[in-house]
């Protein structure tokens, strides 16, 4: 058994009662239920008290014009939309009441023509009401899911960065037990490049954006944790980080830790003697609008002899981070001491 459709309802507010009778009438044959109110204060009680799916507002009535009435309709909580009915021929008027709200407008007369485009532009105001109403929902939606999406990766991020923060107290455990110093000093390179990955995990965790990261803020955190493996102390290199604010994708970032993080142990191991202290600089910045610059460097003996000491397994982990930037590390030989290059695409 098919369902008949509910009636349109629809509230048509003008001071012409024979007009009104025509509209309800006409529109009645089409699926409307028609509701007439004389003056735009007694639709806007109609409106308060009902519910309606349209409503036709005249433009020319006794007390208060149609374009004064429009906005207390349009400040209603969910209001209608408002089909604007004229008899003027002034397109003035018709502009006005498109740009104070309403959905659409027509030429008022006696004839069938005039029902005809009334019925049309009426259908046409809750059809494209229905389809904004059912968009917001599906935005909602969308959102709602993006949202979800974003708490599932961040518990992602978050459980990552646990687990490698875990491996880490193991290897520290393993290093209490090694007396071996090449053995030690390799666990504990390895115990960094872990933390510069972990570093992001944590970052991505507790930021906003869980795509991008922040330079500025992991870089700096990371020099940090840098600093504390080095050791307190005058004799100690000193790590000074000069970043710019930018971001950049979370496997960009994951590059660049370890990137940084060979580097800066390379430069602590061989730049300066024990005890000589000096500086290890980081610095990012970008280069025009689409690309950056990361550079690491000494004041250590440079590469007059040779290229840089500790370009084993450090060095391939180096070539294949930049190799996945999309890039290759150069070396400035006109520097002093060692200064390492980084340029890639953001």
């Amino acid at each position: 058994m098919t369902q008949t459709a509910p009636a349109l309802r629809l509230l048509y507010i003008d001071d012409d009662p024979g007009l009104s009778r025509l509209v309800e009438k006409e529109l009645s044959r089409h699926g409307f239920a028609v509701t007439c109110a004389l003056d735009g204060d007694a639709g806007l009680e109609l409106l308060q008290a009902g519910s309606f799916d349209v409503c036709a507002l005249d433009h020319y009535m006794p007390g208060r014009e149609g374009l004064d009435v429009l906005p207390d309709i349009l400040g209603l909580e969910a209001p209608p939309p408002v089909v604007y009915v004229t008899g003027a021929q002034d397109g003035r008027i018709a502009v006005a009441a498109l740009r104070a709200g309403a959905a659409d407008y027509v030429i008022k007369d006696v004839s069938e023509d005039f029902t005809a485009l009334l019925r049309s532009a009426l259908e046409d105001a809750i059809l494209r009401r229905r389809l904004q109403r059912e968009n917001e929902i599906a935005q909602e939606e969308i959102r709602l899911a993006r949202d979800r999406a974003e708490a599932m990766l961040r518990e992602v991020n978050h459980r990552v960065g646990n687990s490698l923060q875990l491996v880490s107290s193991f290897m520290s455990l393993q290093l209490r037990h090694l007396t071996d110093e090449g053995a030690r000093a390799a666990l504990r390179e390895s115990q960094a490049r872990i933390e510069a990955v972990a570093h992001v995990h944590r970052r991505l965790y507790t930021s906003g954006d869980v795509s991008r990261v922040a330079m500025d803020d992991y870089l700096h955190g990371l020099m940090k944790e840098l600093a504390k493996s080095i050791g307190p102390g005058d004799g100690s290199p000193r790590l000074v980080v000069d970043v710019q604010e930018m971001t950049v994708t979370t496997d960009q970032a994951v590059s660049l830790g370890v990137v940084v993080t060979e580097l800066v142990t390379n430069a602590v191991k061989y730049a300066y003697a024990p005890g000589q202290g000096g500086e290890i600089r980081v610095r990012l910045r970008p280069e025009g609008t689409t690309r950056a610059v990361l550079t690491v460097e000494d004041d250590g003996p440079g590469m007059s002899e040779g290229p840089p000491q500790g370009t084993g397994l450090g060095g391939k982990i180096v070539s294949a981070m930049a190799s996945g930037l999309r890039s290759a590390l150069e070396y400035d030989s006109q520097h002093g001491g060692v200064r390492a290059r980084l340029a890639f695409d953001l």
